[in-house]
């Protein structure tokens, strides 16, 4: 593949402000829904979190079935039914008041979450031209980035403006364009895999090819867990909580700077230029955090966790799939978040545990140190792999 070859493409594009969409409502209910839980149905907190934690985990209970799920029906057909699924589940917030009925709404949702934020994975990483691919998946993950901006901006700059039930519609609007989107995106042909008996077994649910770097994803996200945990708690306490407004919109722009220059790096030179500087970037800034005392040092310690983390994910995300077959792109996406979602959901559970008994400080500091073990994590992961192209170059002499 020449390295000439596009990377954006319409269906790339389309591919992208889908997953954008998708994401922007994402983390804009995440913004709304404690709030809304507690003003408007009378809830407490722990309520509000439900609604949150029971989203996240279906979508980490359907995840390991969502690679099957996609390669016995097709990518296309998957990505067009479980968006619109998404979409009208997202409707019916409109008209329910009712907490627990929410609660199943939410656990609903997350299925297909898990399918969609799977199959827009692999699309794009067909999609992007092989030569191409740290660059292209980077490109996409932007879109996450993006969205942790927006979504968030958009809620809560109309949350004392507007209704929740126009708020609702709003952004069901927003992820009712994905449809759209979805409708007009053209892949690669696939092979028709729709007469295949789906077993309960490892590999009908995981890749195993996938699997060394996905577990170095869980153990990154588990470490990023104790940030978007957190951080708006932490800088409460620290007298920060106005800055902290600002500390995703930093972060976020510290890894779209980044991004295209580390995406390149990785196709030209390797991955492992990218992933050991990002991984001590990443401690470097978990550790700016745990000795934050005024919001300038806040906002920076957000933008070198952009870059160090924004850098890790779409390399790792991108090694799993290229450490897998081709056909088995969905599969190997699945493998990964069902790792990194879990991640998430342990450490936030985790550092939710300890934070009473050792504090904010502490939790930030053994996060900074911990995240290291992934140099070594990440290089017993690539083993295999450098040992099949030492023996492609035996073979070749």
């Amino acid at each position: 593949m020449k390295q000439s070859e596009p990377i954006w493409t319409k269906d790339f594009i389309m591919v992208v402000l889908m997953n954008l969409f998708i994401f922007v409502y994402f983390y804009a209910l995440l913004t709304i829904l404690p709030v809304y839980t507690m003003q408007e149905l009378g809830g407490t907190e722990s309520q509000g979190g439900l609604l949150i934690s029971g989203f996240l985990l279906s979508a980490i209970f359907a995840r390991p079935f969502s690679g099957a799920i996609i390669e016995r029906f097709g990518k296309k057909r998957m990505a067009l039914v479980s968006v619109i699924l998404f979409t009208l589940s997202s409707l019916l917030f409109i008209s329910v008041q009712n907490i627990y009925v929410l609660l199943g709404i939410r656990f609903f949702q997350g299925i297909w979450f898990s399918i969609i934020t799977t199959v827009t994975s692999a699309i794009a990483a067909d999609l992007i031209p092989p030569a191409r691919r740290g660059e292209g998946l980077g490109y996409f993950a932007m879109s996450m980035n993006l969205a942790v901006v927006i979504g968030p901006f958009i809620a809560l700059n109309l949350l004392d403006k507007i209704s929740f039930t126009a708020l609702f519609a709003l952004f069901s609007g927003i992820v009712a364009f994905g449809i759209l989107c979805t409708a007009l995106v053209r892949i690669p042909k696939e092979d028709d895999t729709t007469s295949a008996v789906f077993k309960l077994s490892f590999s009908n649910m995981f890749e195993k090819g996938a699997m060394r770097i996905a577990i170095v994803g869980l153990f990154v996200s588990f470490c990023y867990s104790s940030v978007i945990s957190f951080i708006s708690v932490y800088a409460k306490s620290l007298g920060l909580i106005q800055t902290s407004s600002y500390f995703f919109m930093v972060f976020a722009v510290a890894m779209m700077v980044t991004r295209p220059f580390t995406g390149k790096l990785y196709d030209r030179v390797g991955p492992g230029v990218v992933i050991y500087p990002s991984i001590i970037l990443f401690s470097i800034g978990l550790c700016l955090l745990a000795f934050t005392n005024s919001g300038a040092m806040l906002l920076l310690s957000g933008a070198v966790i952009g870059m160090g983390y924004g850098s890790i994910t779409p390399c790792l995300q991108t090694l799993a799939i290229q450490a897998s077959p081709q056909h088995r792109s969905g599969y190997a996406t699945a493998t990964y978040f069902t790792l990194f979602d879990s991640g998430i959901a342990v450490g936030s559970f985790v550092f939710g545990l300890i934070v009473a008994q050792t504090g904010f400080s502490n939790i930030y500091l053994f996060s900074g140190v911990f995240v290291l073990v992934n140099l070594f994590l990440y290089t017993w992961s690539r083993k295999p792999a450098l040992l099949k192209e030492k023996r492609n170059i035996s073979v070749a002499d």
